[in-house]
């Protein structure tokens, strides 16, 4: 469990319904400094390149989960104290 990049878990939770739009729920697990931290990360359906109406779920979930981990890396986290 060196960084971030070999060491993550993204795990879809649900879909959810909100008056901006279809969104996909993911929890993030990893370890960075030798901290673990977890994150919960929300992927608005439009944002990816699928189609709900006729990609199969597994397909939406997959290309969401992707977005998810590409934005989630390109963060720092600050922690006030």
């Amino acid at each position: 469990m060196k960084n971030i990049a070999e060491n993550n878990l993204v795990r879809f939770v649900n879909i959810s319904k909100k008056k901006d739009g279809l969104f996909a729920n993911f929890r993030v697990k990893g370890v960075r400094g030798g901290v673990l931290f977890s994150a919960s990360i929300a992927v608005d359906m439009s944002a990816c390149n699928v189609d709900v109406a006729q990609d199969a779920l597994e397909k939406i979930i997959e290309e969401c989960a992707k977005v998810a981990l590409r934005e989630f890396k390109k963060q720092n986290f600050i922690l006030k104290v």
